[in-house]
């Protein structure tokens, strides 16, 4: 867009028709802004790419900025983390914009919060990276004197797919301020730290600074002097802090006190508080990171950037920007917009655009009049009322960032502080610190929230039941009130006149209504207000019901009695509805457990959702009104009680309330947020080769005294900087914080560049009857269209193992979101809007979504294989105690935070070079090669870097690579294309969803005989690699437990879903997963601890599995044992049994979980890999390999295999890319394999090379640089140059299931060896809502003797979290028949806004990882894969879950313990539904009041 300096130029009567801001201190002027395009769009089109598009809707936060301004009546400036995806760039007119480039650079120096979290293993694939930096740094703008728990708050609105979230954390907490205590080295905290004493001085004199410039003031007689002292004006927090909310105080330790928290500084670093004693190499914790000298700088010891003088001494006008199709309007007074409205009674009031935004994107609505609040005061105003009526007016378009400040002063209380005064205005503050995301929260209202009418919002409800007024105005009426309750008519319809303006919102009562301290006698009413809520996740999640609750009770003839009753719910209705049965009911009658019976029946009555109602889960959303309800009851109750007490006597007794039953009070709404910490265990090399090759290859033989060298001492060691075992941080995490590491999308556009817009199928399987390009055709700036007939028949066909899928669809479609074609334009968004205008006309057919309708139709995919071991049948036949069952596992997205995207350039003679973000880029070489009918050697793919990939993008890249290929290669210009995120989830697959059908038998005393196990997974509409998917998930069915009988069958279903593919795992977890709920099931009939029949059939060494492998090295029995003293199994085991034991509605569950993973490709010819090693006359080395970087820190390992070999530091060794033309004809980066295979094969090139330099070094100087002897060695004409190949030996991959042999181990070796790991994980619920969360989380991984330790933490940590969301929250929905409210074929769950991953909340509430040091005699430098082992250990939570119920269901059926099916994930509804009680009981009766033949066998839906 061109810019200018003439900020004065086109003014029209005190109106701008141009934009004015600045961004990284650079002023723009913008003079033909389009109103519809956002401020992500506009900042990555003027090269900022740092700022990342995740998801377009605000879920990820990847695009975060910080948006300041000035206000001129508070005289502050004002700093908020904003979503630059969903923010029009016009509404940062008069703003000062800073993005991730803004805050620091590789040249310029980090910035201490990106140093920090490059330093302390916080990125891994990076592309969430600068979004995390700008949150935490907009926080750190807003409060630097934010406290670890506060940072945590700030942090609710970013995801991250990589690391777990924990290394993030600690970084950000080691910048706050911690309980009031200064930040230092964990050498103690008093006496004996020269950390602490040498920088005591510096952080008082730091804190006394910033208690002076916490805000910048400025009068208008005060603007000469800013100009000439404008040096002096710093950017810093506002005194309210309103742009990022804080929250309470952390405890770093787990129990939450300062005592504590020294006994852990003393446990980590083995010495007494003030005892001066080194921190110990081995252990790490969050509470030691945080007072380590290395990461102790406080953030307020930095000076920042000056706000921009000018956008304080001027007062902004009005704007009018007249666009192409949308003209954006932003007033400067209420008259002015009352006006505007009036003239354009469909124009859309818009403050945050977090719905318009949404509205305009995906549902393809068009507002052609826009109108900005921003400047308008009195809808920022917030007020309280006369003392009399004690009400707020709240400013409709005060952001709820304010509101929520506003009203914790109200309250009385801190920000993010949990559980209420009682008031409105506590229970507003309440809700509004789980309502959304901080960037949302600083930029929307309540206003947008009344008025967009959502059935499922969080605070219409809460609003509604607190009796609040809708302030409405327009020049045609003026102003009217109507109630909250009253304002809702339909879906998304309101009693709101087209011209009016909702400009306030009145809360009454906002003050608590408790007593006054200095009143000598009780007040005559107590009022009670509680907001309530359910989501899939705590943080960032849409409300699956949500409601609030309000009641006024009064002492009356000795008895509590109901005086007033409100309640209201969202989620349950197409508004949001109240309760008028039960609240009629309610009022006049005693508050006692018998009145509440009643309520139940009514509420019921009140709250009818019929079973096809639109979003489903209807018997689990009737359950939680009046599960809220009782909650509400207790509560009250409770406090009544204490009431009672204060009073002397003076108020009546309370409803008595079981000790058991007291727990169901507990409300994650109101209570603090629970703090996080985090502990490491590893033994770090001495340094040296632990094992050059594995074994049978023989290590090359060094003669020392010729090469002067030591290859295993401890000098070696220190004079190496980041050789093997070194926990260096992630080669690219400095590029990566700064938003300089360059993704595929973030490339320069070639000259001419066309830009690809999808034609996708609407239906999930038809006939093509027609494809009419020609109305895209007649669009301005479309190029042309691709489809199937431009390639032939044989070139359209590709397939990852069979040819079975087409590019373009030809005759029929097999899934809703095939390619039918493509339409090349100008920029992207004329291509997608003209993809949208191709006519497709279809003869639809029967269609096969789930593998229950593939059972049905016979519908399967080629071979079946099996793996049979012993006489199956025999042994269940004499098997004391047999088994039956089945279970379910539903699918996974891979939620990289990078979409797909490739840039295909031509070059001459018909060459393409193919940029792409893809694990395979042979494959993808291959393909472009084919479809474009030109030769592989004139096809290079290249690979800098993925956001993010988890098999994802080991197949389903490659066709959409071809689009753009065949597109360049057509039209001889550049095409580039990158998906939105719901198209990639539409189209480009997930993990198979699973369906298992067991039969198993053990002995009387728990020993295992059989078992019979036949598994489906829903392959999709092709085979991709789900073939392969299913046989390792034959391979690990046993999990780590001997079978002495096994059979094992996979079916692979053909189904109209989108073709699914590799995940992290590989079908290995959906097997463990299924043996695990088969050992329960077992542990329950034998009436046995599950822990000790687990126990009982572990694996012995050298023991074979079923399908012959032997067990070399098994470590599993060790780790099991191990944990269970390092993780204190059987005390905790005894505290949660005592604590389910007093608790009915809150309970605890505790599970131990094996695994072992075979580490290998099961097709043998995969395993071999290829590395390119050049040396510079510099000493400096390059190093290209076959395997792609997705965040897994793949090159900085090769990287320190490189250092180690050549005894130079890790920093003297650079991989560029992964490139065809480098490293040719290589495998996948998958199946854990990669340092395996590419490590290897960097080693075995180094050591040619070292063995040329041999002869070299003999001659020099003992301990001469590596330059010197290389500069030598290149004059006397040696190669310093060498390609590294390495392949797994044959015996040890490979396995064949074809083969007529009834001993499997004749088949062959499918894998070289397994990674292995025990975890144990404890939870807790709350069984009347769902709501679960980890509050320990202890993972013992054999990785070997690792090459990089924190690398692999992260990759433990990351797979756990991954693992931790695939098992219970993370639930694809299609429509299928389980989900007829979905259209046919559709995807559902498309977005974060449907879809949920977890997010930093969901992190173990402590989280402890600690590392064998076992070697491994088959892999580089004796370690181990470890990318996709730990995923299966957080199944341990899903079964802690389980333990968790089962507590409550026995309970429930008076002391009686039974064996129940648990789906997975075990989501929230599966929760709640599996927890029995009278309120379920009832909900899930169908309509005609007729409930299921057995309820304890009832099962929530979904899409398997």
């Amino acid at each position: 867009m061109p810019t200018g300096n003439d900020d004065a130029a086109g003014d029209t009567q005190g109106t701008r028709n141009h934009l004015v801001f600045f961004v990284n201190g650079a002023k723009q002027v913008v003079k033909d802004a389009q109103p519809q395009t956002t401020l992500l769009q506009h900042l990555r089109a003027a090269g900022l790419t740092g700022t990342k598009l995740g998801c377009g809707e605000g879920g990820c936060g990847a695009c975060t900025v910080m948006v300041s301004s000035f206000d001129s009546d508070k005289k502050q400036i004002k700093h908020a983390a904003v979503n630059a995806c969903l923010a029009p760039v016009c509404s940062v007119d008069w703003c000062h914009v800073t993005t991730v480039e803004g805050v620091g650079t590789m040249r310029q120096g980090l910035h201490p919060v990106q140093k920090r979290i490059a330093e302390m293993h916080g990125s891994q694939c990076g592309f969430c990276t600068p979004g995390i930096v700008m949150a935490l740094y907009a926080l750190l703008r807003s409060n630097p004197s934010a406290t670890p728990a506060e940072i945590e708050d700030g942090l609710d609105g970013n995801l991250c797919r990589c690391t777990g979230y924990r290394p993030i954390l600690d970084a950000a907490k080691s910048l706050g301020v911690d309980g009031g205590r200064r930040a230092g080295c964990c050498r103690g905290d008093s006496g004996g730290c020269p950390c602490l004493e040498s920088k005591a001085e510096t952080a008082s004199a730091s804190e006394d600074d910033n208690d002076n410039d916490t805000t910048t003031v400025v009068d208008d007689q005060d603007k000469d002097q800013v100009l000439s002292e404008t040096s002096s004006i710093l950017s810093t927090a506002a005194t309210d802090g309103s742009a990022v909310p804080p929250s309470g105080p952390l405890s770093v330790s787990a129990s939450g006190d300062d005592e504590t928290a020294e006994n852990e500084i003393a446990k980590v670093v083995g010495g007494g508080r003030g005892g001066g004693s080194r921190c110990s190499e081995k252990r790490e914790c969050t509470t030691s990171r945080a007072r380590d000298s290395r990461y102790s700088t406080r953030y307020t010891d930095v000076s920042e950037p000056i706000f921009p003088a000018e956008l304080m001494l001027r007062t902004p006008s009005a704007v009018s920007i007249v666009g192409d199709s949308v003209t954006w309007h932003c007033p400067t007074s209420l008259s002015e917009l009352l006006r505007l409205k009036a003239a354009n009674p469909k124009a859309r009031i818009v403050a945050g655009n977090t719905e318009v935004g949404i509205e305009v994107k995906f549902k393809g609505m068009h507002y052609p009049v826009l109108i900005s609040p921003a400047r308008v005061p009195e809808l920022h105003a917030i007020t309280r009322g006369s003392a009399d009526d004690g009400g707020v007016s709240i400013g409709g378009a005060a952001s709820l960032s304010s509101v929520e400040h506003a009203l914790a002063v109200i309250d009385g209380r801190k920000r993010g502080a949990g559980g209420g005064n009682g008031g409105a205005a506590g229970a507003c503050v309440d809700m509004l610190r789980w309502f959304a995301s901080t960037q949302i929260r600083n930029v929307a209202c309540l206003a947008g929230n009344l008025a967009t009418a959502s059935p499922i919002s969080d605070m219409n409800p809460l609003l509604a039941a607190c009796g609040a007024d809708v302030v409405l105005n327009s020049i045609r009426g003026g102003e009217r009130r109507i109630k909250v309750r009253d304002f809702f008519l339909g879906y998304r319809k309101v009693a709101m006149e087209e011209d009016e303006v909702i400009v306030a919102v009145f809360l009454p009562n906002a003050a608590s209504k408790k007593e006054d301290g200095g009143q000598s006698s009780p007040p005559s009413t107590f009022e009670f207000i509680r907001p309530f809520k359910q989501a899939r996740r705590r943080e960032d999640d849409i409300s699956i019901v949500t409601g609030g609750i309000r009641l006024v009770l009064e002492p009356r003839g000795g008895k509590w009695v109901v005086k007033e009753a409100s309640m209201c719910f969202g989620g349950m209705a197409p508004t949001t509805v109240g309760a008028p049965l039960t609240e009629v009911y309610l009022v006049g009658k005693e508050w006692s457990a018998e009145t509440m019976g009643g309520a139940y029946e009514l509420l019921a009555q009140d709250m009818p959702l019929s079973s096809s109602v639109p979003g489903g889960q209807c018997e689990y959303r009737r359950a939680l009104p009046p599960s809220f309800l009782f909650k509400f009851f207790i509560e009250v109750s409770l406090r009544l009680e204490a009431l009672s007490v204060e009073s002397d006597g003076q108020l009546p007794p309370p409803p008595v309330i079981g000790d058991a039953d007291r727990s169901a009070a507990t409300n994650f709404v109101t209570a603090p947020k629970p703090p996080s910490r985090g502990e490491q265990e590893y033994t770090p090399r001495t340094g040296g080769m632990q094992k050059a090759r594995p074994q049978p290859h023989t290590p090359v033989v060094r003669d020392e005294e010729a090469t002067g060298r030591t290859e295993n001492t401890k000098t070696k060691k220190a004079a190496l900087e980041g050789g093997v075992g070194d926990p260096v941080p992630h080669k690219s995490a400095d590029l990566q914080v700064t938003g300089e590491a360059v993704y595929t999308d973030d490339m320069p556009s070639p000259v001419g560049t066309l830009f690809v817009g999808l034609v996708l199928s609407t239906k999930p399987h038809a006939k093509l009857l027609e494809v009419d390009a020609s109305p895209a055709l007649e669009v301005e700036g479309v190029l042309r269209f691709v489809g199937a007939g431009d390639v032939t028949p044989e070139r359209n066909g590709i397939g990852a193992v069979v040819v079975d899928e087409e590019v373009f669809a030809v005759d029929e479609v097999h899934c809703l979101g095939q390619v039918i074609g493509a339409v090349l334009a100008e920029s992207a968004a004329i291509a997608e809007s003209a993809a949208k205008l191709v006519m497709v006309r279809y003869e639809e057919l029967p269609s096969i979504m789930t593998i229950e309708d593939a059972i049905a139709a016979d519908s399967y995919y080629g071979d079946r294989h099996a793996i049979v071991d012993g006489d199956v049948d025999s042994a269940l036949k004499d098997a004391d105690v047999v088994v039956e069952g089945e279970m379910a596992i539903g699918g996974q997205e891979h939620f990289y935070l990078e979409t797909n995207a490739t840039l295909a350039v031509p070059g001459e003679a018909g060459s393409l070079e193919v940029f792409a973000s893809t694990q395979n880029p042979t494959k993808t070489q291959d393909f472009c090669s084919k479809v474009c009918g030109i030769d592989k050697n004139k096809v290079v793919c290249r690979t800098k870097r993925m956001g993010g990939g988890f098999g994802g993008k080991e197949t389903r890249s490659v066709f959409l690579s071809c689009v753009a290929a065949l597109g360049a290669h057509l039209t001889k210009r550049p095409v580039r294309i990158c998906l939105d995120r719901d198209v990639d989830m539409q189209i480009t697959g997930h993990r198979h969803a699973y369906l298992a059908k067991y039969k198993a038998g053990a002995t009387k005393d728990g020993k295992l005989v059989g078992m019979d196990v036949t598994l489906y997974n829903n392959a999709g509409c092709s085979l991709d690699l789900s073939a392969s998917v299913m046989d390792r998930a034959l391979f690990h069915i046993d999990n780590c437990y001997s079978w002495p009988a096994l059979r094992a069958k996979g079916l692979v279903c053909k189904t109209n879903q989108a073709s699914h593919t590799a995940f992290r795992g590989f079908g290995g977890p959906q097997g463990m997963l299924v043996t695990e709920t088969v050992m329960d099931h077992l542990a329950s009939s034998l009436e046995m601890d599950s822990f000790v029949l687990r126990t009982l059939n572990l694996y012995k060494p050298e023991e074979p599995t079923h399908f012959g492998q032997p067990l070399e090295a098994w470590n599993v029995p060790a780790a099991w044992k191990d944990v269970q003293q390092w993780a204190d199994i059987e005390r905790r085991r005894k505290e949660v049994d005592a604590f389910n034991s007093s608790s009915r509605y809150r309970k605890r569950g505790l599970a131990v979980v094996p695994t072992k993973f075979g580490i290998c490709f099961t097709a043998g010819f995969m395993n071999q890999g290829g590395a390119l090693v050049h040396v510079y006359l510099d000493g400096t080395v390059l190093v290209s390999h076959g395997g792609t970087e997705m965040g897994q820190g793949l090159h900085t390992k090769v990287c320190q295999v490189v250092a180690n070999e050549f005894n130079i530091d890790v920093e003297k060794v650079h991989i560029s890319e992964t490139a065809t033309d480098r490293v040719a004809n290589t495998s996948p980066t998958a199946a854990s394999m990669s340092t395996d295979l590419y490590g290897m094969a960097a080693l075995d090139a180094c050591e040619q090379i070292t063995e040329r330099l041999r002869p070299v070094m003999a001659e020099l100087p003992e301990n001469s640089p590596f330059a010197t002897i290389v500069k030598a060695a290149y004059f006397r004409r040696i190669q310093l140059s060498a390609q590294g190949f390495y392949t797994v030996p044959a015996a040890r991959c490979g396995y064949d299931f074809d083969m007529e042999t009834t001993n499997n181990r004749d088949r062959g070796l499918p894998f070289n060896y397994f990674t292995q790991g025990v975890a144990a994980s404890e939870v807790e619920i709350d069984c009347l809502t769902g709501d679960a969360k980890v509050i320990r989380a202890d993972i013992l991984m054999d990785i070997g003797t690792s090459v990089n330790p924190a690398i692999d933490i992260g990759q433990i940590e990351g797979a756990f979290i991954q693992g931790y969301g695939w098992c219970t929250m993370e639930e694809t929905s299609w429509g299928d028949s389980e989900h007829l409210w979905v259209k046919p074929g559709q995807l559902f769950t498309k977005g974060p806004g449907t879809y949920k991953i977890p997010s930093f909340n969901d992190v173990p509430s402590d989280m402890r990882v600690k590392l064998m040091d076992r070697a491994n005699a088959f892999a580089v430098h004796s370690s181990k894969a470890v990318g996709e082992p730990p995923f299966f250990l957080a199944s341990s939570a899903f079964l802690a879950i389980k333990d968790a119920v089962a507590s409550a269901r026995k309970d429930h059926n008076k002391g009686k313990a039974s064996f129940f099916r648990l789906n997975s994930p075990a989501s929230s509804e599966r929760i709640r539904t599996a927890c029995l009680d009278g309120i379920m009981e009832r909900s899930a009766a169908a309509e005609d009041g007729e409930g299921p033949a057995h309820i304890s066998d009832y099962q929530a839906k979904g899409s398997w």
